[in-house]
């Protein structure tokens, strides 16, 4: 079992229980799964910039990505409906404690000039989505190996009703909020 599974059946059921009143073990929030994607507009005219951009997605998450497909037709864009243009990974269970700890120890301290991340981009129904500018974070991904830097974004999506309950639940798991 994680570190992070094992401190989250103990001190965070344990914390929550406590700030928020719960009368049931079972009422509280917990992380369901985690969604991580990576849209590679360049796809249009290259497809194996996609495939290296599946590849980048693969070996961050451990688990096989799913391609993304356009859903209808962008005439400025040169995008025609069903056209391959990103890729995708839901992880849960184990893969995802195991993901968010990489992410929260490992590649988070390692972005550039770094000081917390936003605390206001949960979306009203306790999700929260953070927006990576480079897959260099992750220490899987060798640096000379790389031909293009990518962005993805990394969704947090827990049963928690209102925002307030996400948020300490994920600074609950050491998610490094930006102070305000």
């Amino acid at each position: 079992m994680s570190r992070l599974k094992e401190k989250y059946t103990n001190e965070i059921v344990d914390a929550m229980m406590k700030k928020f009143g719960y009368k049931n073990i079972m009422e509280v929030p917990k992380l369901d799964k985690i969604v991580v994607n990576m849209g590679v507009g360049e796809a249009k005219d290259n497809a194996k910039v996609l495939e290296s951009a599946v590849k980048d997605m693969e070996t961050i998450t451990g688990q096989k990505a799913v391609l993304t497909r356009a859903k209808n037709s962008v005439a400025n864009f040169k995008i025609r409906e069903g056209m391959a243009i990103g890729c995708k990974v839901t992880l849960r269970g184990e893969k995802m404690y195991e993901f968010a700890d990489r992410l929260i120890n490992l590649a988070l301290p390692r972005v550039r000039d770094f000081r917390g991340i936003n605390p206001d981009a949960f979306d009203g129904r306790g999700n929260y989505a953070l927006g990576i500018k480079e897959q260099l974070i992750f220490p899987e991904i060798e640096y000379d190996k790389v031909d293009k830097v990518r962005g993805m974004d990394v969704i947090f999506v827990t049963t928690a009703k209102t925002d307030e309950e996400a948020r300490e639940l994920l600074t609950l798991f050491n998610m490094p909020f930006r102070k305000q």
